[in-house]
């Protein structure tokens, strides 16, 4: 059973997981607008990533005995000054969920709550990946600079990113998935 005190830092987690994924739609729109697909659609596929951290969040919460909490979820950023401010706000908002997840991995230790200490490992490994992959990203954006046609290669090389849900994870537990794509609606 989750300590009150776990459970509300839990969903304050869950809400921060849910503003990455709203952020990140947030910067998918703003791609769009500049006409950079690719750019677009790898965000989508962040969003999609972030909504997954928060539905496992709320899994366990509700699995572990705690009382999952639908918060309200802060207005991102809508507009940046160029492609590679974009991705240093990626690359910097993932430095600062990764400080989040310690914190949360911390006072999982305080609580003496294993089970959950074991169940932000997940989060931990993942933040690994999530801040090398930003990086990735944004040290190709700056090679790019303001040269046009380099941010349309990389654009294009963004474009060719995939969703994939977590191996044994299913977000939508009560229904088949068959169907179910996520990403561009664009064909």
């Amino acid at each position: 059973m989750l300590s009150e005190k776990m459970t509300e830092a839990l969903n304050d987690q869950a809400n921060r997981e849910l503003y990455s994924s709203y952020l990140y739609l947030s910067m998918s729109a703003f791609f769009e607008s500049l006409k950079f697909e690719g750019m677009a659609s790898w965000m989508r596929v962040q969003a999609a990533e972030e909504l997954v951290h928060a539905m496992k969040m709320y899994d366990y919460m509700v699995s572990a005995g705690g009382r999952a909490k639908m918060l309200a979820v802060e207005a991102p950023q809508f507009s940046w000054a160029s492609p590679v401010v974009v991705f240093q706000n990626v690359w910097n908002h993932e430095r600062v969920v990764t400080g989040l997840i310690n914190n949360l991995a911390n006072l999982a230790i305080q609580e003496n709550d294993e089970v959950t200490k074991s169940f932000l490992q997940w989060y931990l490994k993942e933040q690994v990946e999530e801040e090398e992959s930003s990086d990735n990203v944004l040290n190709s954006v700056k090679t790019a600079g303001n040269d046009h046609e380099a941010l349309k290669e990389v654009d294009k090389a963004l474009g060719l990113r995939r969703f994939n849900f977590p191996k044994g994870y299913d977000i939508f537990p009560y229904v088949s998935r068959q169907g179910i794509t996520i990403g561009s609606l664009k064909k």
